[in-house]
């Protein structure tokens, strides 16, 4: 909002200085009609004197009337002089009052700026507002369903509950008979298991027999070698570099120990089941390319177990005690690579055990 004074134009001087003029003329008209006239008068003898008279007194009030327009003349430029006065002064008033209307031009710039700030404040307010309630409306119906699916829920949970009750009477009741079912088994197992100490008691004392008369059986022999409840016996006696063929000596060491193994067949009770594993071990040195007969290490052991096997059985061991397995370079008993660890790592182990 802008304030404008408008300044009012003072006619005043124009009109004074016009006045002065136009009394000017008057008088210079009147002194060339005296002038006229008396000229007109001197020169009619009848009326000379006469003339001459009222001419005097004629010009007499003339005179008084022109200093009378002196006077006036002189209080007009008085007058005027206060005018031009009253004028400048109100020109410096109207200075002062157009400063003081740019202060408050500025003043209300200012104010009108604050309130447009305040204005733009309140709309996003409002706008925020506005948005805040359409919020709280959505959360208010979000709080409804929410409330809907609980109850929802509730119901469905109330009805799982009582299923579960049901559910867990039952199991309960399977529970006690299930407790009588296994201090049944209970007493079953504790009895297998005794059984079956009194069986491995049985097997250990036939593995230090099995032990001892295959060690008198293959007398000094330093190619087999007892480890635990083990027999070792090298590679290298039963079978030809990367072969699963039996050597001749290595069939005349199976067979002696054969013997042991149908002589300890008839000493152990029908009632261990007892048999004789068989594994095959190789060292780390890879298959050669090309080789058809076998794939990998564990393949070759498996072969060179399964010869063992069969040569057991065909020595009179019963099949169905041996077990043949392969381990290929998987357990080794040295991991040097040097020639003799090497030579360790390809074995047959023989274990008597049970099932």
């Amino acid at each position: 909002m802008n304030i404008r004074f408008k300044e009012k134009t003072n006619t005043w001087p124009a009109f004074v200085d016009l006045f002065s003029n136009l009394v000017i003329i008057l008088i210079f008209l009147l002194i060339v009609f005296v002038f006229l006239w008396t000229t007109t008068s001197v020169f009619n003898k009848d009326s000379g004197t006469k003339a001459i008279a009222e001419l005097k007194k004629t010009n007499e009030e003339q005179a008084q009337k022109i200093t009378q327009m002196t006077a006036d003349e002189e209080e007009a430029k008085r007058l005027l002089i206060l005018a031009r006065a009253e004028l400048e002064n109100l020109t410096q008033d109207n200075l002062a009052l157009n400063t003081e209307l740019a202060e408050v031009d500025i003043s209300v710039e200012e104010l009108i700026a604050d309130y447009e700030a305040k204005i733009s404040e309140l709309t996003t307010q409002l706008n925020q507002a506005n948005v805040d309630k359409a919020a709280t409306k959505q959360l208010e119906q979000d709080r409804k369903d929410l409330q809907t699916e609980l109850e929802a829920q509730r119901a469905s949970l109330s009805e799982q509950l009582l299923k579960l009750q049901s559910a867990l009477s039952a199991a309960e009741e399977k529970s006690r008979e299930q407790e009588i079912q296994y201090v049944e088994m209970s007493n079953k197992l504790n009895k297998a298991l005794a059984d079956k100490v009194a069986e491995l008691n049985k097997m250990a004392e036939y593995q230090s027999e099995f032990y001892k008369a295959v060690k008198t059986a293959l007398g000094d022999r330093t190619t087999i070698q007892q480890d635990g409840d083990r027999f070792i016996i090298s590679s290298d006696i039963l079978f030809g570099s990367g072969s699963y063929t039996l050597s001749p000596e290595g069939k005349n060491q199976l067979r002696l120990i054969a013997n042991v193994i149908k002589d300890l067949e008839n000493q152990i009770p029908t009632d261990i089941d007892w048999i004789i594993r068989i594994d095959g071990h190789t060292d780390r040195q890879q298959v050669m390319r090309g080789t058809k007969a076998y794939k990998n290490n564990t393949e070759l052991s498996l072969l060179r177990a399964t010869a063992v096997a069969d040569e057991l059985a065909k020595a009179g061991v019963s099949r169905r005690r041996l077990v043949p397995s392969g381990f290929g370079d998987l357990y080794p008993v040295e991991l040097g690579t040097d020639q003799e660890s090497m030579q360790k790592n390809r074995r047959i182990e023989l274990q008597l055990t049970n099932r």
